[in-house]
């Protein structure tokens, strides 16, 4: 069944279904209609006009007019002039999310394009292919203008495409769909290339994986806390209510619903209260150190800088982001910058901020597990074998301390990096699509690190023969890494099993919506 476009907000979770999922889409009759309204405005509105990148050059070279007679080469020169992108291609993935922004942006009805592009780009969508389009050359300022030259390189059918997983020429695919190449009508140009849809693309796919990691490692904290029997207390609702921010609530809340059966989390009561402690120097904890005792206070503002950069790009994703803006409604057009990208460029800073600070609490949760010093309860490095002559996960922990290392470094805003250009015409720039890009290598980063994480735990939990005593909500987690990743004594090259797991946590539903952990019932249902 294929998802309806126009006329209401794309949310998270379509856009998840169409550019992770890849469902194919619809666009509402009623939402061409206004497509095409814009469009006949813009053409009687523009006859007599001097309208900016219509009958003027671009930019700082808006004083010249243009002939009439050469408006739809204008148009051509913007797209082929300014894809001059160059470093790695954006993968197919974030092809496909920028292709859908621009998109969804276009269906507001603001853009003065016709109604041929917005078919076209359904199509291509549906067919699984998008234009290529390069990670260097965007400062987002009038937009992604060089990320989306490229895209619009793609649909008038120059350059080179994504397509059924690898890069062909746009001539080549467009012969295998037997489609057309978009024709320039009048502003199609400038209507693709200005804008924050890269950004806002990556970013929504940045924050829909966000969402995977959080909820990851709220589970792997717990499962922490069951390998060392830990008290229950530091997640408890009566000590985190007394704290106001919701993010915190809202991960204790998680960790009592997922730990409810837990045969191995103590009560602090039974204990140390219901029963009088002689010792002078006591060998149990009384307090476990702060990466398994303060999980909801550092995951917690975590979790809100997730929530609050959804909302943004969901609001952006939804927003009319031309220059200028077609408006047939109050028959006039409007010049300005809604091109500019830094909200978007803000919200990706934080959250690889944010993102990087739950890569360090998984990576000092790993150290615990592999210090026989600091747990008191695993051998060195959970060796199941023979110490000295074998290594246990000593040589994975290297990658997770490396990642950590390479995500504090990228974290590092681009927000406050402005470098004029174009003439000091774009004297302040928000480099959003290089923070949406440095965001996801974070993200990327960060699935190294739980997937290394991950290997430890089920490692440990099979030392300690704790399987049969997790949550039925860590026992599903355990029952699935440890299929992809057993216990192991002797040693073997890791990177496949590692490998296996990242891909594993970034494509299961695990984190598609962390509220589903609020209620056991429902990890019950979801989950089995």
């Amino acid at each position: 069944m294929s998802i309806f476009l126009g006329g209401q907000t794309l949310d998270l979770a379509a856009f998840e279904q169409i550019v992770l999922q890849q469902q194919s889409i619809e666009i509402k009759p009623e939402t061409l209609a206004d497509v095409d309204d814009c469009f006949s405005f813009l053409q009687k509105f523009s006859g007599d006009k001097l309208i900016y990148g219509i009958n003027t050059g671009f930019g700082p070279m808006a004083q010249y007019r243009i002939n009439d007679e050469d408006r739809i080469a204008l148009q051509y020169n913007l797209i082929r002039s300014h894809s001059s992108g160059m470093g790695a291609l954006l993968s197919e993935q974030q092809c496909r999310a920028t292709l859908l922004a621009r998109l969804n942006t276009m269906l507001l009805g603001f853009s003065g394009i016709h109604v041929e592009l917005i078919q076209l780009m359904t199509a291509l969508l549906n067919a699984g292919a998008y234009p290529a389009i390069y990670t260097h050359g965007g400062v987002g300022a009038s937009g992604d203008l060089v990320q989306l030259a490229h895209l619009a390189l793609g649909l008038i059918g120059e350059g080179n495409f994504w397509f059924q997983g690898k890069v062909e020429s746009a001539k080549s695919m467009y012969e295998q769909l037997q489609l057309k190449p978009l024709k320039i009508h009048i502003r199609e140009g400038l209507g693709l290339l200005n804008g924050t849809s890269s950004m806002t693309g990556i970013g929504a796919i940045n924050v829909l994986h966000a969402r995977k990691l959080i909820t990851g490692q709220i589970l792997f904290s717990l499962m922490v806390n069951e390998i060392m029997e830990a008290y229950d207390d530091h997640f408890s609702a009566e000590l985190n209510s007394v704290k106001r921010h919701p993010g915190q609530q809202m991960v204790a809340m998680a960790m009592r619903a997922i730990s409810k059966k837990s045969g191995l989390l103590r009560k602090r009561h039974e204990h140390l209260y219901d029963k009088k402690v002689t010792e002078e120097v006591i060998e149990d904890k009384v307090q476990e150190y702060y990466s398994l005792r303060c999980v909801p206070q550092i995951l917690g503002p975590v979790y809100d800088t997730i929530e609050n950069t959804a909302r943004v790009i969901t609001d952006e994703l939804n927003s009319v982001n031309d220059n200028p803006i077609i408006d047939r409604k109050t028959q006039n057009i409007y010049h300005g910058g809604n091109f500019h990208g830094d909200y978007v460029a803000l919200e990706m800073d934080k959250l690889k901020i944010a993102v990087t600070k739950l890569s360090m609490l998984a990576e000092r949760q790993l150290n615990f597990l592999l210090n026989q010093h600091l747990n008191k309860k695993l051998p060195p490095f959970i060796n199941m074998g023979r110490l000295g002559l074998n290594f246990g996960v000593q040589g994975m922990q290297y990658p997770a301390v490396s990642n950590v290392a390479e995500n504090q470094t990228l974290s590092n805003p681009m927000y406050v990096h402005s470098i004029s250009n174009n003439n000091d015409n774009q004297d302040i720039v928000s480099m959003g699509c290089n923070a949406a890009q440095m965001c996801a290598r974070v993200i990327e980063n960060t699935f190294e690190v739980l997937a290394v994480h991950a290997l430890a735990i089920v490692q440990a939990i099979d030392h300690k023969n704790y399987k049969d005593r997790l949550s039925p909500a860590t026992r599903w987690m355990y029952d699935n890494l440890s299929a992809l990743a057993p216990s192991f004594s002797e040693d073997l090259p890791s990177s496949e099993r590692l490998y296996k797991i990242k891909h594993w946590l970034m494509e299961t539903e695990v984190g598609a919506n962390m509220k589903n952990l609020m209620s056991f019932d429902n990890w019950q249902l979801i989950h089995g």
